[in-house]
């Protein structure tokens, strides 16, 4: 009987173990972006969305943007005095924690704090979230919609039904009130209305410059532990 070709045998001594190779990788291209640019700056992102950072990344096309990996990169800066790669890295690996990367860049202070302080983007809430506002929908026909998206309307907890063929909601129907938590059914429905209530904003918290190996905290620590606090509320993990 001939053996099934899904029957095989694999040895765990030909697989590779990539993951060093790719942190050593990491630290060697952070450690070439020390060398190469004059300043280093460290932000942190509320509301994380990849394709916002993704429209960063395009803009600052002649710096090096990483973000994710924190513990990586603190190993590539240094953690302490001893094994700092330049004099006063290990400030900077710091301030290595929670949603925060890192821009290595020839552009002074005053134009980054400039161009970021612009970048603001509103983007649909995630479940986790606060309501910035409070959402009621009105009784009667939902248009927008069609037929075929009753049944979900209705599973999300919407008073829904099918007249004539209309999605119609049957009651008045508060989806959330400002301040609530949001669940995953009312970030959904949020979303299937059209209301965005989650703004994508970096803020630029500390600076080192390469010359002279000074480092400046930017942000006073009241507002970076406020910061901090609105990242501990989006859950999402991202890697560079």
């Amino acid at each position: 009987m001939p053996k099934s070709k899904r029957d095989k045998k694999v040895s765990l001594t030909k697989t590779t173990k990539k993951g060093l190779e790719v942190k050593q990788s990491l630290i060697e291209e952070l450690r070439k972006c020390v060398d190469t640019y004059k300043y280093l700056f460290i932000f942190s992102v509320v509301n994380m969305r990849n394709n916002k950072l993704k429209d960063i990344r395009s803009a600052w096309k002649h710096s090096r943007i990483f973000f994710g990996k924190n513990k990586v990169m603190m190993v590539a800066l240094g953690r302490g005095p001893a094994d700092e790669y330049k004099e006063n890295l290990h400030q900077v690996s710091k301030h290595l924690r929670g949603e925060v990367g890192l821009l290595f860049t020839n552009r002074t202070k005053e134009e980054v704090n400039e161009w970021f302080s612009q970048f603001k983007e509103v983007d649909f809430a995630r479940a986790g979230n606060k309501a910035t506002f409070t959402v009621s929908l009105d009784t009667g026909p939902l248009e927008q919609f069609p037929h075929s998206m009753e049944p979900q309307l209705r599973q999300l907890g919407l008073p829904t039904t099918l007249k004539k063929g209309v999605v119609t909601l049957l009651s008045d129907y508060e989806v959330c009130k400002e301040g609530d938590v949001l669940t995953p059914e009312q970030a959904r429905v949020l979303k299937l209305f059209g209301y965005e209530m989650a703004e994508f904003k970096v803020t630029i918290k500390c600076m080192w410059y390469s010359e002279t190996g000074d480092f400046q905290q930017l942000v006073k620590e009241a507002e970076e532990t406020s910061e901090m606090e609105e990242e501990d509320d989006d859950d999402e993990e991202n890697d560079n």
